[in-house]
């Protein structure tokens, strides 16, 4: 097969890898750097797999900025662009994924188009429409930050939003190229509209279970009980399970906020109380830890990273963000040590770097996730990870 796939970042990258072990793939992206990275056999992200695939792996990839030579001949065409929430439209936007869609029937009409962006409910019907073509449909992608190509390559189940031949043997060269026997992957066909839903009530259900247990970490905090002790025996439970129970400063990252958001805009009139405390108690929860760091009456607090966990270079919707916006109400000063910002300041918060340096002039650290870094500092750092996992 000769599958185009446009989009470079952890959706796009991975599954670009994945697919060329068997087939010929195209890599579209407007970063020339991203294009010259890749071909130089470098990932432009942080994934210890992608690296070693990148490096090691002998693959039919080849990325470019030709959005001609991109599309042509391509059997299938897969869209991997960001679509972020606008909470002015209260939806996310799907500009990006409008364009591609546009520019690739206008380039190929007999290749398949495969929607892998998050969208929001009923956009791949509509597209059907708009282009009179049956032949888009979503398919979505559970990966996780840092994980995305091994999630590729051992995927938990494979969803096709549509029925036809050519879908569902998308659905199976998904399987064939993993490194699981296709008996053990489900491959679950529905309609496109369906497959959006799966996507978003997942991604909630999630976000839903993170919030959890930083609520019950709240309660353990102000009680002065062991939530380490209550989590543990909680999670022990199997019906309950011992994952997602980490307490953390809020979720967030790529897909959870915006997911969650968008899914509660889709209720609309539609009865609802968990969805919307799912997406309300994040807020509560950052509001809690900044609330517990104002209690400790520092003079200057330290940021420990920005970036959501171990092993990523990603902060975008870091609950941290969350937490140092309203400490910044605050006449507090703040500092940050985040490596992977190659400048002096964040929002006009000073970045320091040297880590020694960063430790002595903080009266508090607050860390999302606690690092061995800090460990001999530890009587100064603040955070709510107990089980050092993401």
């Amino acid at each position: 097969m000769n599958i185009t796939i446009v989009g470079a970042g952890y959706v796009g990258l991975s599954l670009a890898i994945l697919l060329s072990r068997k087939h010929k793939v195209k890599l579209l992206d407007l970063s020339e750097e991203k294009v010259e990275l890749i071909n130089n056999k470098l990932s432009p992200i942080k994934d210890s797999v992608v690296e070693e695939y990148l490096s090691n792996k002998k693959l039919r990839l080849t990325a470019t900025t030709d959005k001609t030579l991109a599309y042509k001949n391509s059997n299938y065409i897969i869209v991997s662009t960001p679509t972020n929430y606008d909470l002015k439209t209260g939806s996310f936007d799907t500009k990006s994924v409008e364009t591609v869609i546009s520019e690739a029937l206008g380039s190929n009409t007999k290749a398949y188009i495969i929607i892998k962006s998050t969208i929001p409910l009923g956009f791949t019907d509509k597209m059907r429409k708009f282009h009179n073509t049956d032949k888009i449909f979503f398919s979505p992608e559970f990966l996780r930050e840092s994980n995305a190509l091994y999630d590729n390559l051992y995927p938990s189940r494979v969803i096709i939003g549509d029925n036809s031949k050519s879908a569902i043997r998308f659905g199976e060269i998904l399987i064939e190229c993993s490194n699981l026997n296709s008996s053990k992957v489900n491959l679950i066909k529905m309609s496109s509209k369906e497959a959006e839903a799966v996507k978003l009530f997942s991604n909630t259900f999630l976000a839903m279970r993170i919030s959890y247990f930083n609520e019950l970490d709240s309660f353990a905090e102000v009680n002065n009980l062991s939530s380490e002790k209550i989590i543990k025996g909680v999670s022990s439970d199997p019906r309950i399970g011992d994952y997602y129970n980490n307490p953390s400063f809020g979720y967030g990252g790529y897909c959870l906020p915006k997911d969650t958001k968008q899914l509660l805009k889709n209720y609309n009139k539609i009865p609802n109380n968990i969805i919307r405390a799912v997406v309300e108690s994040n807020e509560t929860r950052k509001e809690f830890i900044a609330n517990a760091i104002l209690n400790k009456n520092p003079k200057i607090v330290g940021i420990y990273r920005l970036v959501m966990k171990e092993g990523s270079d990603n902060f975008r919707e870091s609950a941290i963000l969350g937490v140092i916006s309203r400490l910044k109400q605050y006449d507090i000063e703040i500092i940050l040590h985040e490596p992977s910002i190659n400048k002096k300041y964040f929002k006009n918060i000073k970045i320091i770097n040297d880590l020694n340096q960063f430790i002595l002039k903080s009266d508090l650290i607050i860390a999302n996730r606690f690092s061995d870094e800090l460990k001999d500092a530890r009587d100064k750092v603040y955070s709510r990870d107990l089980f050092g996992e993401n």
